[in-house]
Formats: C-alpha cells, sequence, structure tokens
C-alpha cells in the first residue's frame, strides 16, 4: 500500500492519512474500495489501534473515505458533492476526536472555547472546594492507605439519599465512585461489550464513548435524535436488525444537542429493553443543570436493566474527577471488580473534597445561580444566532449546549479550522455522529459562546 517509518518526525497519523490521500487523489485507490479494517491496518503496518482510528477519522471528516454499519470503511467517491477539498489552511488543526481531546486535556492555549464540555471556572464552585480543603486541613483525616473499593462511604450515602429524591430507590452499596463519568461508561463498556457487538447510541452523541466503543472492536449503531428524545421507529428497526446488546443514551439535557426526552419515549425505550433484551445505559450528567424535575430511566426501571451514571465535575470542578454509577447488587459486584482491575481504588481525598462541598451551606444557592446564569445565556445566545441566520435543533433554555446551522456551511469542520486559526475552539459536528461523516452542525457551549472574539467571528457569516 505504502510505507510508513516510524523514526520520521512526521507524526504516524499524519503519514497514514497523506499516504492514504495521495492513493485517492492518483485512483489507485478507487471509489468504491473497502479499506482495510482498523485492527487489520494495525497489525500490518505496526502501528497501534488508536493511531488508525484516528487516522480513519480524519479521512472520514476530510470526505474522503466513510463508514459503514457492520461494514467497514470505503473509499468514498470523489465526484461526490459532499466530498470535500482539503481545507484551505496551513495551521496544525486536524478536527478529529483525538486533537478535540487533546486541547481539552492537553491545551489551555486557545483563548475562547465555545466547543467546550465543560463551564468555564467562574462559574464552578471554586469557593466551595476551597472550604472543603480547609476543613480536611484542620481535622484528623486519615490520608494513608487505599482507600474503600467503591469509594468514600460518606459520599456514597449522600449519591444514595440524592437518587432517592429522584425517585431511585437503592442502597450505598450500589453506588461505585468513579474517576468522572468517563471512567463509569468505560467500565460499564468493557463489562458489557465485546468485539463484534452491536452497540446502540445516540447520534449525535458524545465523542468520546464513540471512540472508547471502536477501540473495544464493537459496532457502533446510530439510535437518531430528535428535540423530544428519539426516533423510535427508527430506534425499534435498528435494534431488531442488529440486536443490540446495550443501548448508551442521554436522556437529559442531553450533548450536543440540549434535547431531552419526554415521559412517553422514556418508558417506550424500557419497553423496548424488555422486549428485545438489552441493557441501557443512561447518563445523566447534567441532572444538577436541569431546573426541572424530570423522571429517569432510573427512576422508571428501578435499576432493572438500567445502569445510571452521573458526575459531580461538571458543577464543582473537572479538576476533581468524581463520578459514579449506580446499579442492580450483581452487576456492581463485576463492575467493582473491574474497577479493582483497571486502577485499584478512586481517590478518596478527592471524594472527600466533593463530599465537603456538596454539603456546604452554599451549594443549594451555587447550584440555583448556576441555572439562571444558564437559562440567560441559553436565551442570549439563541437570539444571536437566530439573527446570524442559523437554524436551531432545540431551544432547551437549560443545561449547557446549543445544536445550530447555517445554510452557507455545508461542513463545520472546515468553519472550525478558520476559527482555531483565531484562537477559538469550536465543537464541528461530525465530531460528535456515529458515521462520522461532515456535518453542518455545531455545539456550542452557551457559558462559552457569548465573548467578543466569537461574536465577531459568527458575524463574518451574516449575509452569506
Amino acid at each position: 500500500m505504502f510505507s510508513i517509518d516510524p523514526q520520521s518526525s512526521v507524526p504516524l497519523v499524519s503519514q497514514i492519512v497523506s499516504g492514504m490521500r495521495q492513493m485517492m487523489d492518483s485512483g489507485a485507490l478507487r471509489a468504491g474500495t473497502k479499506l482495510p479494517s482498523i485492527r487489520q491496518f494495525a497489525q500490518t503496518h505496526g502501528v497501534s489501534v488508536y493511531t488508525v482510528v484516528d487516522a480513519y477519522d480524519r479521512l472520514v471528516a476530510l470526505g474522503y473515505i466513510m463508514s459503514q454499519s457492520h461494514s467497514g470503511f470505503f473509499v468514498r467517491s470523489r465526484s461526490s458533492p459532499t466530498a470535500l477539498a482539503e481545507p484551505g489552511h496551513t495551521g496544525p488543526y486536524n478536527f478529529d476526536s483525538i486533537w478535540y481531546l487533546r486541547q481539552i486535556f492537553e491545551s489551555r492555549a486557545m483563548r475562547s472555547k465555545p466547543g467546550a464540555g465543560w463551564l468555564p471556572g467562574s462559574w464552578l464552585f471554586v469557593e466551595g472546594v476551597r472550604r472543603s480543603l480547609r476543613n480536611m486541613a484542620n481535622d484528623d483525616t486519615e490520608l494513608g492507605g487505599y482507600g474503600e473499593l467503591k469509594g468514600y462511604l460518606l459520599l456514597r450515602q449522600l449519591v444514595r439519599d440524592q437518587l432517592a429524591a429522584r425517585e431511585v430507590v437503592i442502597s450505598a452499596e450500589q453506588v461505585l465512585l468513579t474517576q468522572g463519568s468517563t471512567q463509569a461508561l468505560d467500565l460499564v463498556a468493557r463489562r458489557l461489550v465485546h468485539p463484534g457487538d452491536a452497540v446502540l447510541l445516540d447520534d449525535p452523541g458524545y465523542a468520546n464513548l464513540l471512540f472508547s466503543l471502536r477501540f473495544l472492536g464493537a459496532t457502533p449503531i446510530s439510535a437518531p435524535r430528535t428535540p423530544s428524545g428519539y426516533d423510535l421507529d427508527t430506534l425499534e428497526a435498528r435494534i431488531r436488525e442488529h440486536k443490540t446488546k446495550v443501548f448508551f443514551t442521554q436522556p437529559r439535557l442531553h450533548s450536543p444537542t440540549g434535547s431531552s426526552a419526554t415521559l412517553a419515549q422514556l418508558h417506550r425505550v424500557l419497553q423496548l429493553a424488555e422486549k428485545y433484551d438489552f441493557t441501557v445505559v443512561e447518563n445523566d450528567i447534567y441532572a444538577d443543570l436541569d431546573p426541572q424535575p424530570r423522571p429517569t430511566l432510573a427512576s422508571l426501571d428501578q435499576l432493572h436493566r438500567v445502569i445510571y451514571i452521573s458526575s459531580f465535575s461538571k458543577t464543582i470542578s473537572p479538576n476533581l474527577r468524581v463520578g459514579y454509577l449506580a446499579s442492580s447488587p450483581a452487576m456492581m459486584e463485576d463492575l467493582a471488580r473491574l474497577k479493582m482491575i483497571a486502577g485499584l481504588t478512586s481517590s478518596e481525598f478527592a471524594e472527600r473534597l466533593i463530599y465537603g462541598a456538596l454539603t456546604d451551606g452554599r451549594w443549594r444557592k451555587h447550584i440555583k445561580t448556576l441555572r439562571d446564569k444558564l437559562t440567560k445565556g441559553h436565551q442570549q445566545l439563541a437570539n444571536i444566532l437566530l439573527d446570524l441566520g442559523f437554524e436551531l435543533f432545540d431551544e432547551p433554555k437549560a443545561g449547557l449546549f446549543l445544536w445550530a446551522r447555517h445554510p452557507s456551511i455545508q461542513n463545520s469542520a472546515e468553519l472550525a479550522y478558520k476559527a482555531a486559526e483565531q484562537d477559538i475552539l469550536m465543537g464541528p459536528g461530525h465530531l460528535f455522529t456515529v458515521d462520522l461523516e461532515p456535518s453542518p452542525w455545531i455545539r456550542f457551549n452557551v457559558a462559552w459562546a457569548q465573548d467578543e472574539i466569537v461574536l465577531n467571528f459568527l458575524a463574518g457569516l451574516k449575509g452569506k
């Protein structure tokens, strides 16, 4: 096919992308040709699976190849109107999932982050964490050893009580504290998903989960989102066709669309889970940001077929990686063992800090203030985007996100390249889709998207 030089200063991913593109441009790889599977390519060329996933993601985003469920990756026809010319930039920006994650976790250089998935530091409960830290410094807290496998008991009991307020009745032994919701999702995926399994997930949905499932060898199956939740007819058809084992979903204040599923839709999802015998993994990480008391899949099911996941990182501090999952007792023991194998225990120090913040007398006021600021941010940003000619997928008026597209934009990755050159991190739509196809949609974080730099950049779209 082409050679890869591990000693070259050019990154392996860039070598693969460049080599594949040259073969497609020259006609050596014709439209419709099936590419080697990710694992096959990795074994043949002596590179990691992660590297190949990254390279294939870039080629899909650039319009060179396409992904077909259960079939693999194929060369796209270059005469297709959706096929993309190379974006006109020379900067070091590659809007695939790995680039996006590295910008989040390895770089704080970008001035503006309307594509981010977290709140600005000034919006978080920093003072509550500082008070909790001072209280810990003044008591006789024993921080030797590894702590409890399932996590700090007082925090697990507090989670139990919080879930009871949401009408999920469990014991503290059914709560497992994790290093954020990401670890919780990873533990569940490793317990439930095997190579070749068809796994249903929201489309668009959580970018990191999609990457993780592909790495496990699963076949992601699209469950299209609507402003009221799910396209139920399509959902059932795909469950029946692919015999899915698991459905990963975010019913409330969904990322990236901001939408929430209705009660009737939640009931129907559980009926389908019972009829077709699959597990539902409910990711409810934005529950504290929701001013409305809504039923959850977990409250309707009482953890019979549902595993419930949430986190404190979004409202207290992303730096304190504390999340949790709740499940049936039998499933909990398996998940706890997996946690022990992967990392022994989670950080009791961080869990105690979170417990102190949650029991701080000002916590409830912080949450109310946060919800009010987000509601105001939604109203302002929605008006701005509509005035600029954007179409909104939904207007949730709560949570972090608005999902929008502009008629002049066919591929939001191109806009993201241009934004990156001005130190603006955008959330281009293809990062969140199951098929990784070029998308006109963009995820906007209402807490970040209204600074002057971003608004001036977007204003350039008006009249196009």
